[in-house]
């Protein structure tokens, strides 16, 4: 598992941007941005927990904007993220994982417990990667509501 101090795995996905236009974006040349960059990891467009999360990201955004770019990342298509923005007036690109790959390499993806029962599936996760492409902090098993003050709370 990538862990604090370690560089984030590179990676390039297809998503949608903050102005609703479908593009490729990559960590290479995101953090030539030179802000840290908030990767969060969560399972399905439109459920309460991933509405809740995204949310609390769209309505904290002018606190993180300067100093950070916000990436969703979940398994759902291009389209389904589309709709997600416009449904709930997102303000930051959502990118489409559906084979996995990039949720793997950040260890989002894998066993665990839902309704008792073990299942596959995205492990709701955050990582701040730095300007270098270092990951400045991480979080696992995270729980949506409340989540983007502990983000803010890290900078402090």
């Amino acid at each position: 598992m990538p862990e604090e101090g370690d560089r984030a795995p590179l990676f390039s996905l297809t998503g949608i941007d903050e102005t609703g236009r479908e593009r490729n974006f990559d960590l290479t040349e995101i953090l030539k941005d030179n802000r840290d960059v908030i990767l969060y990891f969560y399972p399905r467009d439109n459920t309460p927990g991933c509405t809740t999360e995204a949310c609390d990201f769209r309505d904290n955004f002018a606190r993180i904007k300067e100093k950070a770019m916000v990436l969703g990342v979940s398994p759902d298509t291009v389209s389904s993220h589309k709709k997600f923005m416009d449904k709930h007036n997102l303000n930051f690109p959502l990118l489409s994982d559906p084979d996995h790959r990039v949720m793997e390499a950040f260890e989002a993806w894998g066993e665990k417990k839902m309704y008792g029962k073990i299942t596959k599936g995205v492990i709701r996760s955050t990582y701040i990667i730095d300007k270098e492409g270092v990951i400045k902090k991480r979080w696992k098993n995270v729980k949506a509501k409340g989540h983007v003050e502990k983000i803010l709370d890290a900078w402090r």
